[in-house]
C-alpha cells in the first residue's frame, strides 16, 4: 500500500508512473518473456514493410511520429528497435537489474544513436545506480536527450528530478516549469507538484502556492498539491481554507491509512480553532501510532510550550 510519505517524493514520470505500466512490452515480467516479447517484436519489424511507424517516448507515454518515407523505411526500423530495447531496459531498471538495463540501452544505442528515450533512460539508470561517478555521467546524458528532442518533457520532468537530487534546485525549477507547461503531457500535474516542492526547497513559499494550485486546477485530486498546500495556508493564518483543503484531504486517502504528516496537520488546524477535543483525539494518536516520527517529536516539543510557533 502506497504511503503519503512515498507519495511526496519527487516523482519520475517514467519508471514509475501508471502510464509506465502501459508500455507494449511492459506484459513482459519476467527475464524468458523479455527475450520472447523482443524476438517477437524484431520479426515484426521484417515484416512492416513500407507501414507507417509509430514510436513512443520511453514506455508509453507522449507519442512521436516517425517518418513514413519509403527511402527511410531502414531507419524506421533501428528506431523502432531502440523503442524496445528501451523498453526492456526500463523493465530492467525497475527490477534493479542495472548491467542488465546498460546492456540493452547500449543495443538501442547502437540502433539509432539518435533516439532521445534511451539517453534520458541511460541517466535514470546511472542517477539510480547512484555512485559519484555515474551520478556525474547521468547529467550529460539528460542533457543529450533534451538536445536531441527539445519537445520531450518526460525528459525535461526527470532531468529536473535529476538536479533536485543533486540540490541544484534553481536549474530544477526551470526543466519542472517545462514539463509543467507542456499541455497534453500525461506527466503535467506530477511535475507540477514537483515544481512546487522544488520552490519550498528555494523558501519560496508564494511560487510554491502557485504551483500546487496549478496542480489542483489540472487534477482536483492531488493529494501531494492538497497536503502541501494545508501547510502554506496554516503559515498564512488563513484557518477555514486549510480546514476545507484537509477534510478534502481525508476523503482522497480514506483507506489508505492516516499519514503523521496529515495527522499533525489535524492538531495545528484544531489547536487554530480551539478545539481542545480533537486536538488531544489526534495527539494521542499520532504519539501512539508513531512515536518515533519526526511530527511526533515536534507535538512534544510544541506540549512542552504551547506558545511557542510550530516549527
Amino acid at each position: 500500500m502506497m504511503t503519503l510519505k512515498t507519495l511526496c517524493q519527487f516523482k519520475y514520470q517514467t519508471l514509475l508512473s501508471q502510464s509506465a505500466q502501459q508500455s507494449a512490452v511492459s506484459i513482459a515480467q519476467t527475464r524468458g518473456a523479455n527475450v520472447i516479447l523482443l524476438a517477437s517484436a524484431l520479426s515484426a519489424l521484417l515484416l512492416s514493410g513500407c507501414q507507417s511507424t509509430t514510436t513512443t517516448d520511453l514506455i508509453g507515454n507522449a507519442p512521436y511520429q516517425t517518418s513514413t518515407r519509403p527511402s527511410d523505411n531502414r531507419n524506421l526500423d533501428q528506431q523502432e528497435i531502440a523503442r524496445v530495447r528501451t523498453s526492456l531496459a526500463a523493465q530492467y531498471i525497475r527490477k534493479n537489474e542495472l548491467d542488465t538495463a546498460q546492456r540493452q540501452l547500449e543495443k538501442a544505442f547502437a540502433a539509432d544513436s539518435r533516439y532521445a528515450p534511451a539517453y534520458d533512460m541511460m541517466g535514470i539508470l546511472l542517477q539510480q545506480e547512484g555512485s559519484r561517478l555515474n551520478l556525474a555521467r547521468a547529467d550529460q546524458y539528460f542533457k543529450k536527450a533534451i538536445a536531441l528532442d527539445k519537445d520531450f518533457d518526460q525528459a525535461h520532468n526527470n532531468y529536473g528530478v535529476y538536479l533536485s537530487q543533486m540540490k541544484r534546485y534553481k536549474e530544477a525549477a526551470e526543466q519542472f516549469e517545462i514539463a509543467g507547461a507542456a499541455l497534453g503531457y500525461e506527466g503535467r500535474i506530477g511535475a507540477l507538484e514537483n515544481l512546487g516542492r522544488t520552490y519550498l526547497q528555494l523558501n519560496d513559499h508564494p511560487a510554491a502556492a502557485k504551483a500546487f494550485l496549478r496542480a489542483l486546477d489540472g487534477n482536483r485530486n492531488s493529494v501531494i498539491a492538497h497536503i502541501e498546500l494545508v501547510d502554506l495556508l496554516l503559515e498564512q493564518q488563513r484557518v477555514q481554507q486549510a480546514q476545507r483543503l484537509y477534510d478534502e484531504t481525508l476523503l482522497l486517502v480514506q483507506g489508505q491509512g492516516i499519514s503523521p504528516r496529515l495527522l499533525l496537520q489535524g492538531i495545528k488546524l484544531a489547536a487554530a480553532q480551539n478545539n481542545i477535543a480533537t486536538r488531544q483525539q489526534l495527539a494521542q494518536q499520532l504519539l501512539s501510532a508513531y512515536p518515533l516520527s519526526d511530527e511526533a517529536k515536534q507535538l512534544k516539543i510544541w506540549l512542552n510550550n504551547p506558545e511557542a510557533p510550530w516549527k
